[in-house]
């Protein structure tokens, strides 16, 4: 009786772990292969530096809109935000703001990090050779930013800058412009722009090359600033003052965002740079 007993327990015993390893590779197999593509297909990871107002800046809190930082408790917002919502609410995704240095910002799209990059960037030629780039969704003019009262706030043309301190930003088609002034004394480039309205303000360099929007902003923030626009100004290609959406080479997202831009009118894209100027944190 207690052989028989044993072996029926043995057999029951094996039945039930049967059935519980069989139940428990399907749950796991249907919860994780379901969850990870729903994430994928969701969320719309947009890279920016959250340092370049009034395109994209860092704030504390969700005001005008402001979109919490992935991993972070801070906020982005400006145009660049602005227009990232507007691509999400396009392709039915949800906005996830991945805040990344500049330097970062292609190397995190060709990793995969990030799906596209909505930061203020140019298409020039040296970035379609790795990146592809939407259609544009602003262009503006090259100005300088200098000090209010100084030596160069009343400057016209470039060449007003022979002899003065210029930088611009680190990998930026601003910083390789420098250049067209004869007589200038370029700087080192500089990795933010925080970093130079620091220091134009403590007499560091003279100006920074930058374009009209973060020009507005500059002088908006900072009663100590003005914003010098040239009616001799620097040769650039079209590309180089255009701003666009970058995408992974061969991207289908790229003419899902065309169409999306091609529904922002003119008048609107003017009105989110208004406001996006207005809102800017005095910080930025």
């Amino acid at each position: 009786m207690r052989k028989k007993l044993s072996f029926l327990s043995v057999l029951a015993l094996a039945a039930v772990l049967l059935l519980a390893g069989c139940g428990t590779s399907s749950d796991e197999g249907s919860a994780g292969s379901g969850s990870e593509s729903d994430t994928e297909k969701d969320v719309f990871r947009v890279g920016l530096e959250a340092g370049y107002a009034p395109f994209n800046w860092t704030q504390m809190d969700d005001a005008n809109g402001g979109v919490k930082i992935d991993g972070n408790a801070e906020f982005a917002g400006g145009y660049d935000v602005e227009i990232a919502k507007k691509i999400a609410e396009g392709l039915g995704k949800e906005l996830v703001i991945v805040k990344t240095e500049w330097d970062g910002l292609v190397p995190a799209l060709t990793s995969d990090k990030i799906d596209a990059i909505i930061a203020g960037m140019s298409p020039t030629e040296e970035r379609k050779q790795t990146i592809d780039f939407s259609d544009n969704y602003y262009k503006s003019d090259l100005v300088m930013v200098v000090k209010k009262g100084g030596d160069y706030e009343n400057a016209t043309s470039i060449q007003d800058f022979s002899g003065a301190k210029v930088t611009a930003q680190l990998n930026t088609f601003h910083y390789s412009v420098i250049e067209q002034i004869d007589g200038v004394e370029q700087q080192p480039a500089m990795d933010n722009f925080p970093a130079m309205r620091v220091a134009l303000e403590s007499g560091v360099i003279d100006g920074y090359v930058s374009e009209r929007p973060e020009g507005v902003s500059a002088s908006s923030a900072n009663e100590n600033f003005a914003m010098v626009e040239f009616t001799e100004g620097f040769e650039t290609s079209e590309d180089d003052t255009a701003i666009a959406v970058g995408v992974a080479k061969d991207s289908e997202l790229t003419e899902k965002i065309n169409e999306i831009l091609a529904g922002i009118s003119e008048e609107e894209r003017v009105e989110i740079m208004d406001e996006a100027i207005k809102n800017q944190p005095a910080a930025n």
